[in-house]
């Protein structure tokens, strides 16, 4: 399967990316030194390494690009800082590289786990490094994942409901899978009586687009039809759901390659 704080560590964040300089290699400023293409990276968050990537838009993306920050599945962990780069958004980006606007960071989650705990405080001094370095725009940084990533964009969006100007999840859930020993759920509502109405009220003015594949065996649905309807009945300012009729699965393949209106709507989105 492709699957998916505390005040004081947010605040080791914080401090790990003030001194994110030593850590990055080669670093380039100004929309005239960039060449598009993907850059490894390598952050350190509570005296640990870790690697991840950076895809680069060219010039033609403007002095501050738009940022994206990417979730990977499952399939994607390990410590290579590669992987993530090679299923969803990362071959779209690469297939696209010269016309592709945004900076794009892909972090990666250790073997065994999961878009939780230490692996979001990782995800966000990422984005705050490659931000820092490539001019990226604060005020329009998004936050899109797949499968095991979808999961994980709920629980970034709960840690920092502000930080984001929009919201893409992909075939990803809220609950723990039926039968399922991972604890693989969205952790900020595991105990709230109706998450998906605790996940809509408090992102209801963050745009949101949903995409699932009708036929998906491995991450049913059914989650993202009861979010987007607590979206709606939350008066949201701009929630959309989009359900492929004929995917299984692998709804990131139709919704980043396929669905151009996707990222026109996307790059319009500026925070608040």
């Amino acid at each position: 399967m492709r699957g998916p704080r505390r005040p004081a560590a947010l605040l080791a964040v914080a401090a790990t990316a003030a001194g994110l300089a030593a850590c990055a290699t080669q670093p380039m400023h100004g929309a005239a030194a960039r060449e598009a293409g993907f850059v490894p990276r390598e952050v350190v968050v509570d005296g640990r390494a870790h690697r991840y990537q950076v895809f680069v838009p060219g010039p033609a993306a403007g002095a501050n690009p738009p940022v994206i920050l990417f979730l990977h599945g499952s399939g994607e962990r390990g410590d290579d800082g590669t992987r993530p780069t090679l299923a969803g958004l990362g071959p779209y980006a690469r297939a696209n590289a010269e016309r592709f606007p945004a900076i794009v960071v892909f972090p990666q989650v250790p073997e065994g786990g999961e878009w939780q705990g230490a692996n979001v405080a990782v995800a966000f001094a990422a984005l705050d490094a490659a931000t820092d370095e490539f001019d990226g725009d604060r005020d329009r940084t998004y936050l899109t994942g797949m499968s095991m990533g979808g999961y994980g964009t709920w629980e970034l969006a709960l840690a920092q409901p502000r930080r984001f100007a929009a919201l893409v999840p992909v075939c990803g859930a809220v609950k723990r899978r039926e039968g399922d020993e991972r604890p693989l759920f969205v952790t900020p509502v595991a105990g709230a009586p109706d998450p998906y109405a605790r996940i809509a009220r408090t992102l209801r003015d963050v745009p949101v687009w949903i995409f699932h594949g009708a036929r998906d065996d491995v991450v049913a649905p059914g989650d993202d039809r009861r979010l987007i309807a607590a979206f709606r009945a939350a008066s949201a300012r701009d929630a959309r759901y989009t359900e492929f009729p004929d995917a299984n699965h692998n709804a990131w393949d139709p919704a980043y390659a396929r669905t151009p209106a996707l990222w026109r709507w996307l790059f319009a989105q500026r925070r608040r």
